[in-house]
């Protein structure tokens, strides 16, 4: 569930949703979401000074019961 809602914000964000995907895997300290998304549209998913990550993160968190939720953006490159 944590990933589809990231994925559909994520998408709403950047200009190449196709390229958009969101991968969860557990961790020790709890769940952590891999974001990958286009090159071209990294700076759009981070915002200025992190504030966009920030405020996915807020409602991620939100989503997870209060929980934190690491959040990792790759570009797709990355693979």
């Amino acid at each position: 569930m944590l990933e589809e809602a990231l994925a559909h914000l994520v998408r709403g964000i950047v200009d190449n949703p196709s390229d958009v995907f969101v991968s969860e895997r557990e961790q020790r300290r709890g769940k952590c979401l891999d974001v990958r998304v286009h090159p071209q549209d990294m700076g759009r998913v981070i915002g200025r000074a992190g504030r966009t990550a920030t405020a996915l993160r807020t409602v991620m968190a939100a989503l997870n019961d209060g929980r934190g939720v690491r959040i990792d953006f790759l570009d797709v490159a990355e693979r």
